[in-house]
């Protein structure tokens, strides 16, 4: 895992590669467009700083990629190609558990948990909830679909960090901009 100091400077690094690509581009951009340059950009920054080494990263990687516009922007923050083919590639973390709970469902194993004779019903109602948010952390997390139990959470601990990041470096830039005027 990055040092927090190292993951900002990546991330600032790229991320202003990234503007100055996209300001290069276009001279006239509404508002809108412009929002959603800055974040996209700063967003592929992140993730390209975490060099696809998690599979949020190769996910928001993957899917920059697709759209036509932003393929000159994730060639240039990346480092390596090989890593970006891969990633350009349908993610696939985890193949063996994802196959092995689409086989559980097919069976209908895990189905509504009911509580069976002598079972214990506070059990059954945290089992549930810990599967209900599982399943919330799965869609909020990039490429979280694919993932199992635990995967999920590292890989939410990791994106949570570095969104952290992120939010620190634009703060800071917010402050040094408003100091100026």
């Amino acid at each position: 895992m990055h040092n927090s100091s190292q993951l900002k400077n990546e991330f600032i690094k790229r991320w202003v590669q990234g503007l100055h690509l996209y300001c290069s581009s276009k001279k006239e951009m509404n508002l809108l467009e412009r929002k959603k340059k800055i974040k996209l950009s700063a967003d592929i920054a992140l993730a390209s700083a975490r060099n696809s080494a998690t599979c949020w990263s190769k996910a928001i990687i993957s899917k920059a990629k697709k759209d036509e516009g932003n393929t000159n922007l994730v060639n240039n923050l990346s480092r390596l190609e090989s890593k970006l083919m891969y990633a350009h590639k349908k993610v696939t973390c985890h193949k063996r558990i994802r196959s092995k709970k689409i086989l559980m469902r097919s069976c209908g194993v895990g189905k509504k948990m009911k509580p069976r004779h002598g079972s214990n019903l506070p059990t059954c109602v945290a089992k549930r909830l810990v599967k209900k948010r599982t399943q919330v952390l799965k869609r909020l997390v990039p490429g979280g679909e694919s993932m199992d139990e635990y995967s999920i959470i590292k890989e939410a601990l990791d994106y949570m960090l570095s969104l952290r990041v992120q939010v620190d470096v634009m703060k800071n830039l917010v402050n040094a901009t408003t100091n100026l005027n």
